[in-house]
């Protein structure tokens, strides 16, 4: 999977599936952060690869499938939560710490989805992702700087969110 031919991409089934199958783990990673369930995440992960393939014929860079691909699943996934908003409006908070035994990635978790969509899609692609910021800009169609902003203002969101909770190590990892 060297080289990058929008055509294959676009037209060869197999090629398709082959780059779906090397970006299934970051989807899934993106997918599990947004959704907290493993059975939800692999559900996104087979409707994510209907979504790309019914739309990869609009896919004009072949550089960007990967952020492409992610931000359908980001939005896949947003979706996902307003339904489960609209459905059930109180979320057992006891229910949801028993899902995920790992207490500072749930708090983190809950901290990035109080963001709003356009924040998370940066702090995941920045953070998550390892996206540079050259990367972004480019991909987003925005000046560095204005990106840059962005991303500053969104780590002081979460840091205010997070509190002073020095001893995890939480303010040190987000300056």
């Amino acid at each position: 999977m060297d080289s990058f031919d929008i055509k294959k991409i676009q037209n060869d089934d197999d090629t398709f599936l082959e780059f779906m199958k090397l970006y299934r783990l970051d989807l899934y990673k993106t997918a599990l952060a947004f959704l907290k369930n493993k059975d939800e995440a692999l559900e996104a992960i087979q409707e994510v690869t209907y979504r790309a393939y019914k739309k990869r014929k609009q896919l004009k860079q072949p550089e960007y499938l990967k952020t492409w691909l992610i931000r359908i699943m980001i939005n896949y996934c947003q979706d996902i939560l307003k339904k489960q908003k609209r459905m059930h409006p109180f979320i057992n908070q006891e229910q949801q710490l028993t899902t995920n035994d790992n207490f500072h990635q749930l708090w983190l978790s809950d901290a990035i989805s109080k963001l709003n969509s356009n924040e998370q899609e940066l702090i995941y692609l920045k953070y998550f992702h390892g996206y540079t910021y050259e990367e972004l800009s480019h991909h987003l169609k925005i000046p560095e700087g204005t990106l840059k902003t962005r991303i500053h203002f969104a780590l002081k969101k979460l840091k205010q969110d997070l509190g002073s909770y020095k001893e995890g190590g939480w303010n040190e990892g987000l300056s």
